[in-house]
């Protein structure tokens, strides 16, 4: 059945940007109460300005449980969470031995225990009710690992398994727990990023379209875009040698080493806050 959206309301964490904010800007068309969560209070301010029809922007650090539940706080002013995108998330690279202790505790504090947290401060609420629905943006990344962003990897891959952990366990309670999994994104967060051959960059609202496409649907996985699932799962049934000489064909296995340093100067720079 297509579920309705209308005055539903969806909170969205990194929103303020790319991915986050076009969907919430899909949300609001689709005539929902959309909260846009961002680190930097500004930038949410200014995307729910813009948005329009209501949305309202707040701050979050989704690494900070006390930020996370204030900000959970304050949208249910609103009403209680209907949808809950857990779409936050950093891409630092470099090869292990190159990353920082700290580093590695931002990717894993925003990437996977920012979604564990954020699941754990809804679902209550949505289990009382009876329904509700967790998005997660996780990455194709999070399905095939890729050398130089070996921490991100691992962050993704908990994401999903930990997405179908609570598939199973919320789905007795009417609550869905969707994922996910883009490809390369023309964001920031991607700068000096290139797709693998055959492939294209999608679009952020090409990621958004499949959010809202699964809120109005529920359904675990999703693929962005649509035929990269294909790939993954013929390539993934292949010996192991022979998945090794296509992803390195395709350039797969270079996907996060061959990349624009000085095109991701500035993110890297942002990400790396604390």
């Amino acid at each position: 059945m297509n579920r309705s959206l209308r005055h539903q309301l969806v909170v969205i964490t990194g929103a303020g940007r790319g991915i986050g904010r076009a969907t919430a800007t899909r949300f609001a068309a689709e005539g929902a109460r959309v909260v846009i969560g961002d680190l930097d209070d500004d930038v949410a301010a200014k995307a729910a300005q813009q948005i329009g029809r209501g949305a309202v922007g707040l701050t979050v650090d989704v690494s900070d449980r006390a930020s996370y539940a204030a900000f959970i706080e304050q949208a249910q002013t609103l009403g209680p969470v209907d949808v809950l995108v857990n779409n936050a998330g950093i891409m630092p690279l470099s090869p292990l031995t190159e990353e920082s202790d700290e580093a590695t505790d931002r990717i894993l504090d925003v990437n996977l225990r920012g979604v564990i947290t954020g699941t754990k401060l809804v679902i209550p609420q949505m289990i009382e009710r009876g329904h509700g629905h967790v998005i997660n943006i996780a990455s194709a990344v999070g399905r095939i690992a890729v050398a130089n962003g070996a921490t991100y990897s691992a962050s993704k891959f908990a994401v999903v398994g930990f997405s179908e952990a609570m598939r199973s366990e919320l789905k007795p309670h009417g609550v869905d727990v969707s994922c996910i999994l883009p490809t390369v994104v023309a964001t920031e967060l991607a700068a000096g990023v290139s797709a693998t051959k055959g492939m294209r960059a999608a679009q952020p609202d090409d990621v958004a379209k499949a959010v809202v496409g699964v809120a109005h649907r529920p359904q675990f996985e999703t693929w962005v875009p649509r035929h990269s699932k294909g790939i993954f799962y013929s390539s993934n049934a292949l010996p192991r040698r022979l998945k090794d000489t296509l992803g390195h064909a395709i350039g797969a296995d270079r996907a996060l080493s061959d990349v624009d340093a000085e095109a991701r100067a500035e993110y890297e720079r942002r990400a790396a806050r604390p």
